[in-house]
């Protein structure tokens, strides 16, 4: 008993584990962007990115444990019945109740663990990342000004830098430009040859700032002027939580210790107690469905004999669905005061529980068969019988040349031949069914997210249905690459398992040969992609983000006429206006600074009430206003004016009407003429410029993973298909870090943004031609 115990715990923790892994990888890519930006910024250094590596991983782990629980329990315990190992076991006199104490050891131990990391580390974990957070937020935001670009992240202030340089633990900035915005009808401007960002304390950082000269002026008088000039100078500007006025904002409750929430919890006078409760019981309720899972996946795990660990994967993924459903439906109620938040928390292990229950109850007495329930719901079972290619692939063991002469040919010319269209038929098969099921995982997660917002504003299902169908295109663009990487690794795999690439190549067909018609589909896909980008996804993409508004209840968006106030011209002249009709191209309270680009200093301010585009004129015509000449920190000249016209201030009313769109809402051609227009404008185009040369790039990994795939999947197919799902989630989880790497080094200008793209591509697809050159041919 003793031996049986130990095999059977050590099949299904060794599937745990990969089960575990998967989940956390899935669940921790949503954060990979940021680490890996923390990653290449100099200011961060290892040991904080290590840490936060590591304080991710906790909260990850509250729903990886319990699925990989499921899928341990579900994939081992299918394994062992499809090779009839349960059949012995229960003919020497083990029943359903041995199966249940024995993997209760197992299911336990991942209660007790999933327990300590839920109530105790998850809530320090996420503390400890919200003070982490807090503390690389000044080293962080020297490097988040980019060039050319205005930012204001910084309370009542706009920055504006000519270029930026890299330094050891800050970045230099070269040609500063400083509005206070305090009064906004007369900010204070400060301009500087050079600055340096350094911090000073948890919420106040100082900028040093080198030749420069601070402009100020009373907006009630405008002939009062005053220039100072300096060469060195310190400015403190305070961090955006250190904004004086303004409180503290209370820890969120998903950082709170479980006893401070119990405390808080059943303090009467709190009114967001509901929202206490619920985190409480969340707390609680998530680690128990370790047994609850397992109470389920027990007697299904017992009756899966044919399909295996296939049939054990695709029960793991259905109850999984099931029980994440069940989970957020309770938890929506409960937000909503319909049910207590102990019930509604509750309800998707109560719901398991009983189903468990009543499965252990009938396995007992009755033992049912998950492959005839399959079998039913097939819809191709009776046609494998009449269809040849059924017939091949349903006796792997007869000769392969027999099986080829079976099937009918889809193309009459010498190239593909019989061969190609054999692997061709394969793969697009597999990868049929496996973009099938990505797609159908992406909805369902996609629909449990929204679940809430869909309760909460009574959103019709017509929209919700709408919403599902418009966003189905974008989540077949981004898997597709993926899912040709695992459509590669079964078809080769199933070949060499068989022994039918042996028996090809034993005819004088080299392995080349073979993978040679899965190379050209996969570059026929890879061009598809682009085209299915450059024509039908923007307008998709378009549709959906309307759609999701909807749903989110957020207020219908024109995209026109950003928050912008500031905008740099083209004639190195800087636009402030606190308004702008686009509709009849008029401004209100327009000033404009002009500066010389080479000592950046300012030689003219105009000052408008009004000024309204005259077509006949090509000129802004300007009204009430005042403008100002100067040289260095001496006032040349000062006039005002009711009306009048400026050659300097050219640019038309289009300059201004910058429409905001997505890059994924844009073709290439579009996004490279947006660019154009925004860097003119001084906004960032840095990230633009990488997704640019990523609509080219991306496609191309339908390519690079076809060619990583081929090498793996023929030293791998005698594994069995969890080696071939390893083998891909480990590919896959490498080229997306490095991926993610490299275009987190474009956005921030450590790489250009061609190499950004680019790099991963190069790399990974000289790596598969390696690996292919030394296949055995």
């Amino acid at each position: 008993m003793r031996i049986l115990t130990r095999y059977i715990l050590r099949e299904v923790t060794t599937h745990a584990l990969i089960g575990v892994g998967v989940f956390t990888f899935v669940l921790f890519t949503r954060d990979l962007g940021q680490i890996l930006e923390l990653v290449v910024r100099n200011s961060a250094p290892l040991p904080s990115v290590a840490q936060v590596f590591f304080l991710i991983f906790p909260v990850t782990l509250t729903l990886s444990i319990p699925f990989g629980v499921l899928v341990g329990i579900l994939i081992g315990l299918s394994r062992l019945a499809a090779d009839s190992e349960i059949t012995a076991m229960r003919a020497s006199g083990l029943g359903v109740w041995s199966f249940l104490r024995v993997i209760s050891i197992f299911a336990v131990a991942a209660w007790l663990l999933a327990l300590a990391n839920g109530a105790y580390v998850a809530p320090r974990s996420q503390a400890a990342m919200a003070r982490l957070q807090d503390q690389l937020k000044s080293s962080q935001i020297s490097f988040e000004v980019q060039p050319r670009v205005f930012y204001e992240g910084f309370p009542q202030l706009v920055l504006y830098v000519q270029n930026v340089q890299a330094a050891q633990g800050a970045a230099v900035w070269k040609g500063v430009f400083i509005a206070d915005t305090s009064t906004p009808n007369s900010p204070r401007i400060t301009l500087a040859e050079q600055g340096i960002l350094v911090s000073e304390g948890t919420n106040t950082l100082h900028l040093r700032l080198t030749n420069g000269s601070t402009h100020e002026m009373d907006p009630k008088t405008p002939g009062n002027y005053q220039i100072s000039t300096f060469e060195h100078t310190d400015l403190p500007i305070p961090m955006p939580q250190a904004e004086s006025g303004r409180e503290q904002e209370p820890a969120p409750v998903s950082q709170l210790r479980t006893t401070e929430l119990w405390q808080q919890a059943h303090d009467r006078t709190n009114a967001m107690s509901r929202w206490d409760w619920i985190e409480l019981h969340r707390r609680f309720a998530l680690p128990t469905s370790c047994l609850v899972l397992a109470l389920v996946g027990i007697p299904l795990g017992l009756s899966s004999k044919k399909g295996g660990k296939s049939t054990g994967f695709v029960l793991a993924i259905l109850l999984v669905f099931a029980y994440y459903f069940a989970y957020l439906v309770g938890v929506s109620l409960a937000r909503q005061g319909r049910v207590s938040p102990g019930f509604g928390v509750w309800l998707a292990d109560i719901v398991f529980f009983l189903v468990g229950a009543l499965l252990l109850w009938r396995a007992e007495r009755r033992p049912f068969e998950v492959s005839a329930w399959r079998d039913r719901l097939n819809p191709f079972k009776g046609r494998l019988k009449v269809n040849g290619a059924g017939v091949l692939r349903a006796n792997r063991g007869e000769d392969v040349f027999q099986r080829v002469s079976t099937r009918r040919r889809v193309f009459s010319a010498r190239f593909p031949m019989i061969l190609d269209d054999y692997v061709l038929r394969d793969f697009a098969v597999n990868l049929a069914l496996v973009l099938a099921t990505f797609l159908m995982l992406l909805l369902v997660f996609t629909l449990f997210e929204l679940l809430g917002d869909i309760l909460r504003n009574q959103v019709s299902p017509l929209v919700v249905g709408d919403y599902l169908l418009s966003v189905s295109p974008y989540f077949l663009y981004n898997i597709t690459p993926l899912s040709i990487l695992l459509a590669v690794l079964i078809t080769l795999g199933l070949m060499q398992r068989s022994n039918e690439v042996t028996a090809i190549k034993a005819t004088g067909i080299s392995i080349y040969r073979i993978v040679t018609p899965l190379l050209v589909a996969c570059a026929v896909l890879a061009c598809a992609l682009f085209f299915f980008d450059q024509f039908y996804l923007p307008h998709a993409n378009k549709r959906q983000d309307a759609l999701r508004n909807q749903i989110k209840g957020k207020p219908t968006q024109t995209y026109l006429n950003p928050d912008r106030k500031w905008i740099f011209g083209e004639h190195s002249d800087i636009y402030y206006y606190q308004l702008f009709d686009s509709e009849r191209d008029q401004f209100g309270r327009l000033t404009v600074f002009q500066f010389d680009p080479k000592t950046f200093r300012l030689t003219q301010r105009i000052y408008a009430e009004r000024a309204h585009w005259e077509e006949t004129l090509q000129r802004w015509v300007c009204t009430q206003g005042w403008k100002r000449d100067l040289r260095g920190s001496a006032i040349e000249g000062f006039r005002t004016f009711d009306v009048a016209t400026f050659a300097e201030v050219s640019e038309p009313p289009t300059y201004f009407k910058k429409e905001v769109k997505q890059s994924s809402e844009m073709s290439y051609k579009e996004l490279r003429r947006y660019i154009h227009d925004l860097q003119q404008s001084g906004f960032e185009v840095v990230r633009l410029r990488v997704q640019l040369e990523k609509k080219f790039a991306f496609p191309m990994i339908a390519l690079v993973m076809a060619v990583l795939a081929i090498p793996f999947s023929l030293s791998a197919g005698r594994r069995g298909t969890i080696a071939g799902v390893a083998v891909a989630v480990g590919i896959a989880v490498v080229y997306w870090t490095v991926s993610g790497l490299f275009e987190a080094m474009g956005n921030i200008s450590q790489l250009p943004p061609f190499l950004a793209a680019w790099s991963p591509d190069l790399i990974f697809a000289l790596l598969g031609g390696y690996l292919i050159l030394k296949v055995p041919t």
